[in-house]
Parts: C-alpha cells; structure tokens; sequence
C-alpha cells in the first residue's frame, strides 16, 4: 500500500495532514493541518456594543467580516469586504460585522481560505510580530519539549497549531523543510528562514509548494537555488538511525508525527516476540520494534517499491534483520490469514483513506477492511496497534471503525489507551480539526 500523508501536516501538517486552501484536505488532507469549516461562529454580538470606526478612520488595509468567528481560518462566505489596498498576501487589520478591531490576519483575495487570521484582540500587530510567533514555536520545542536530548528531526512549525496557517516546517538535521499553502507565507519566507536557521542551527532549506495551492493561492514558482540542499540525510531518533529521502519520500520525507508511539511500542515488545507492521512506509515501527524493542522476527509491508528500498537502508544502518515484503497491505494479510499465520504484534498504518466527505463511506469501507484483516492475524491476548491520518474521522468514529471489524472475527479488542501525533504538532483550540493523527492501543481476544 503507497503511502500518502501531515503533517500538516483538519487539514494539518505532515504536515503524515481535509485539502487546506480551502478544499476538505488535513478536515485533513492534511497537506496543511486545518479544518474545512469555522470552529466557532455566530451571526455577531447581540448586545450594543461601542460604535463602529468609521472605514476612513481604520488601520489600512483591512478586511471586514460578515460573521464573527474564531477560527483561524476564514472562508469567502465569512468575509464581507476589503479596502481597495488590501493586496494579495497582504497582512490586513480585521473588523468585526459591527466595524469593532477584531484581530489581524494574512489576506488573499484568490484563495480558498482568503483569511488566515494570525491574531486576535484589538492591539495592532506588525511584521515584526511575526519573527515572536516563530520564536514561540521555535521556544516550545527547544526549551519546553527539549526534542534535541532525543532527536536532530522534528517539527519547527504546525500551520495553524502555531498560529502561522499555511506554513509547516520540519527539521531533518541540518535541513529545514518547508511546505507552504498560503501566498502571504510564501512572500514572508525569505525574512523568516534566517532567524529559523540561526535559532536552529540548520544551514540547507527545501522549500515546497503544493500544486494546487500554488494554483489556486496565485503563488510564483521557486527560483532555483546556487546551493541546493542535499537530497539526502541521515537523522537519529530515540538511538534509531534513518536516512530520509526528500527526492523520494511523501510529504516533507519522514513521518515525525508518530515518534512517541514507535518508541512506545518498542517499550510493549518483548524480547523474541513476533512483530507485524503493515503499510510500513520506511521501517519507522518496524525499527522501533527490532532494535529497541529486541523482537525476535519482525516483517515490514508496504506497496510502495521505494518505500520499501528505503527501509532496508534504514535496516542496514542500525544492522537488524527484517523481512521487508513489497506487497499490498489487503492482499499480503489476506494470505497470512489463509495461511494461519499470526503475530505477537501487529501495527497498522495505512494512508489517508478519507481525504474528502464525499470519500468518507468508502474509506470507512476500507479501514474496517483492514482492520478486521490485521485483528485477525493477532494471536489471542497480542497487541494490536492501529492509525488513521484521516482528519475527517474523529477518533470516536475511527474506535468504532476498528471495533466493528473486531466483533465482524466474534473477538474482542481490550483498548488500552488512544494516542495521536507528538507534541511537536500542537493542536490550537480554535482550530481543533488539526488533531488529525489518531492511534489506538489494544490486545485482541
């Protein structure tokens, strides 16, 4: 099985992410990490309030809205007009329906999302500002999160989790890879990626635009670069080497959403035990399990052919033993079933099956399908590990999913726990679609 995430990157991020530019991506197709509908939104205030500022009186360029809303994505239904200054990419003063200062945001008339508000409050914000969110981003994982002790490969910055809607950064060693989805970041970038690489001490960038928000954002194409950053990198995490490909791997080339869960389940394997990791792009679990966890057979399947030539890279530089399988992930668990084959351990981690609401019944098709494949491959009391990177699947929704395949074998799954993307992908709470990745933990009985 090919796969396809982010995180944003809701729409968001990853980034390993309903469409962002305004399509339902990361709710998500994530390529940006946002949702496809207003979190908060209301008709306006029905109490007097002071009186409007006059339009000739009002901090230009500026954009008035028609709803009041919160999210810090605003669609052309929620805007109601603009001063005949307010360019594309410009960064606009917003004005509430009754002409009150609301807030302040990045203002694209062609888009999808023509508002990606990046403050709220009265109090003016500048382009000046915009260097402190990125080193509040920047702060949050380098102080709070302290991410290097552990790894040289995470997430700079989550789109709309960091209060910066349209751009997601990651850092693979001494390389920053930048997803944009939004005209306006895409103008700011050559200011902000000097204090990126100064702060984290990366000298290389590569710089993608997604086709359809290039199209649809009006956003120029790259200049080529006299230094081109190298196409290939080696990065630690937790001990674990891995040499990320941006030529050839999905999204921004690694999956750093899911950092805590392979380290997580290396914890849960046992020395000797058996370990299954279907859809298993570049080896991230399968390593996790084998070198950490000291499995004593451990098999990796993926329909990606490069995918799958990455890993065993990935196996030779840590020197494990895996069994890499080129092969779709349905069909090679249908013939283990029919084979009576089963494992101590068996994680899931396919691509994103809903990428739209119209895709939303087939998908459910399909994780239901998988699901009930792999709990079937589980030997009794064994763990099971499943993902979604669906954003538009709630993690209610995707417990129900893998239940219903569960009860379809007349076996039950005892849950253990439900997790989702590290710490690194802050979720923001206007903007609560950006909780994209959803991974739940059970024995099988």
């Amino acid at each position: 099985m090919q796969r396809k995430r982010s995180t944003t990157k809701g729409q968001s991020g990853d980034p390993r992410s309903a469409t962002d530019s305004g399509s339902a991506l990361r709710a998500d197709s994530p390529s940006d990490l946002t949702g496809a509908s207003p979190s908060i939104a209301s008709p306006g205030r029905s109490a007097p309030g002071p009186e409007p500022v006059p339009e000739t009186a009002r901090r230009s360029p500026w954009v008035q809205l028609k709803y009041l809303s919160y999210s810090t994505q605003l669609y052309p239904a929620m805007v109601d007009r603009a001063s005949p200054d307010a360019r594309p990419g410009s960064l606009v003063t917003v004005y509430d329906r009754e002409g009150q200062p609301f807030g302040t945001g990045l203002y694209n008339p062609h888009g999808r999302v023509p508002l990606r508000m990046v403050h709220h409050g009265p109090q003016p914000f500048t382009e000046a500002d915009f260097l402190s969110l990125l080193e509040r981003a920047i702060s949050l994982r380098l102080e709070l999160l302290r991410l290097p002790e552990v790894t040289d490969a995470f997430r700079v910055v989550h789109s709309d989790g960091d209060g910066l809607s349209g751009l997601i950064v990651d850092k693979y060693a001494d390389v920053l890879s930048v997803e944009v989805h939004s005209l306006g970041i895409w103008q700011r970038l050559p200011q902000w990626l000097p204090h990126l690489h100064a702060r984290l001490g990366t000298h290389h960038e590569r710089v993608e635009v997604n086709e359809f928000a290039a199209r649809i954002e009006r956003i120029p194409e790259a200049h080529p670069r006299r230094d081109p950053a190298p196409r290939r990198v080696r990065i630690r995490e937790h001990g674990i080497l891995y040499e990320v490909d941006f030529a050839e791997g999905h999204k921004t080339g690694f999956f750093c959403d899911q950092r805590e869960n392979r380290v997580r389940l290396a914890r849960l394997v046992r020395p000797g035990q058996r370990v299954l990791d279907l859809c298993c792009y570049t080896g991230g679990f399968a390593l996790a399990a084998a070198v950490l966890g000291h499995a004593g057979e451990v098999t990796g399947v993926d329909l990606d052919e490069k995918a799958i030539a990455q890993a065993r890279r990935n196996a030779h530089l840590n020197q494990v033993r895996i069994r890499w399988v080129h092969c779709d992930a349905f069909s090679y668990a249908r013939q283990m079933q029919q084979n009576h084959q089963q494992w101590d351990v068996v994680v899931v981690d396919p691509p994103k099956f809903v990428s739209s609401r119209e895709s939303f019944q087939e998908g459910r098709r399909r994780y239901e399908d998988l699901n009930g494949l792999a709990a079937a491959l589980v030997a009794p009391g064994g763990l099971l590990v499943t993902c979604s990177c669906s954003g538009l699947v709630s993690a209610e929704e995707f417990e129900q999913f893998v239940c219903r395949a569960v009860h379809r074998l007349n076996r039950r799954l005892q849950i253990l726990d439900r997790t989702g993307a590290g710490p690194d992908h802050p979720v923001m709470s206007n903007c609560p679609e950006g909780r994209y990745l959803k991974v739940l933990w059970g024995r099988v009985w």
